[in-house]
């Protein structure tokens, strides 16, 4: 099995070097992609930064590029809350926690929206049959649980003074950055998204570009909401994105190919740039 495999993978492999599939043009095009994505995640962070102080636009970029090197081996990449915080002085990093939460909220703000949305047209045009029994459930042990969680921290006095806590620390945040942050992460979604879409057409995969989103904004929706560790993302995407893409009939060995593909230029490369911020970390112990 193993060698059939690999077989299948050799002869994929010489068909993409005989159609020129990775042109210098498509290259340069998909390291551009991956640059706004990043230029623009960066612009998110330093907003938000920049309404404890002023901080300049490469201080948010070590920041990001470090956060997400440390971040690779934790669930969801929630290890980044902790990488930020570490660079700033110890009295500003609940702050910092808080701003962090709010980029990311705005991100999978968009991931949700237009998620729904492709996966509403995806189940509608390809017929699929949802079992509505199963995520009925799914959804009462979600309110199970938190409502459990809320009438145990109001139990402790703790749901009260958090919810103001938390109202007070959003409102800090001047409008003009929340319209900002949800600029950015709508590029952002925007961007990835379509440099997915572009790897289908250098793929020569045939589908509609209505197809093509919904279909990419279904995997990412899924994707999101499974906990994984993000050092193994792309087995996850690749997964999600193989289902998916089975309702186009598209060979499994493409979409992996263009989910390790869009894996390494938003996660490899800019981890291997983080990685040199981290070997020289020096953390903020001031008080």
């Amino acid at each position: 099995m193993i060698e059939n495999e690999q077989l299948k993978f050799a002869v994929f492999y010489q068909n993409l070097i005989e159609n020129n599939v990775f042109t210098f043009k498509n290259n340069v095009i998909l390291l551009l992609f991956t640059f706004f994505n990043w230029f623009f995640e960066i612009s998110k962070w330093h907003s938000l930064i920049s309404s404890i102080s002023n901080y300049s636009l490469k201080k948010a970029s070590v920041q990001s590029f470090a956060s997400l090197t440390t971040s690779l081996i934790t669930p969801n990449r929630i290890g980044e809350y902790g990488a930020k915080a570490l660079y700033f002085e110890k009295n500003q990093r609940n702050k910092i926690l808080g701003l962090n939460l709010v980029g990311n909220f705005y991100q999978m703000l968009m991931t949700l929206i237009f998620g729904v949305i492709g996966f509403s047209y995806f189940v509608f045009q390809q017929n699929v049959e949802i079992d509505f029994k199963q995520i009925i459930i799914v959804l009462l042990i979600g309110v199970l649980v938190i409502t459990a969680l809320f009438f145990a921290a109001k139990h402790f006095k703790l749901s009260k003074s958090y919810f103001k806590k938390t109202r007070a620390f959003i409102k800090e945040i001047p409008q003009k950055i929340n319209i900002k942050v949800s600029l950015f992460s709508f590029l952002r979604f925007v961007i990835f998204s379509h440099q997915f879409y572009l790897l289908l057409l250098i793929f020569k995969v045939d589908i509609s570009y209505f197809d093509a989103i919904s279909a990419i904004t279904s995997v990412y929706l899924i994707a999101s909401i499974i906990p994984m560790l993000s050092l193994f993302d792309v087995v996850l995407k690749g997964t999600v994105a193989i289902w998916i893409f089975s309702f186009f009939y598209t060979e499994p060995l493409t979409i992996l190919s263009i989910t390790s593909i869009m894996w390494i230029l938003n996660f490899v490369l800019p981890a291997i740039i983080g990685s040199y911020f981290v070997l020289t970390f020096k953390p903020n112990f001031t008080k």
